[in-house]
Order: C-alpha cells, then structure tokens, then sequence
C-alpha cells in the first residue's frame, strides 16, 4: 500500500533531522517493527536519514 504523496513529503523532512529511522510523525521505530520499517524502505525514506 502506498503512501499518500503529502505524507511521505512531510516524512522526508522530518526523517532529515533524525540519523535513525522515524516514523512520519518523528518518532523513533523500533528494530522489531518490521513492517514499519520496511515501508520506511520501500517508500525510499531511508536515502534522507540524516548521516
């Protein structure tokens, strides 16, 4: 399922400030959250992890 295109430009700034993977409202996801995660992979949002 995809995510809505506001919502994953709004992700991508938040993810900006973060060199950890977070969710679109800015919370850290846990390493166990396997489905978050790979979305959060899936939609691209791991290229803008802040390094």
């Amino acid at each position: 399922m995809a995510v809505p295109e506001n919502v994953k430009k709004m992700w991508i700034e938040i993810q900006r400030k973060y060199d950890f993977p977070v969710n679109a409202i800015g919370v850290r996801i846990n390493q166990k959250d396997s489905a978050t995660l790979k979305v959060w992979k899936e939609e691209g949002i791991d290229q803008f992890q802040k390094k």
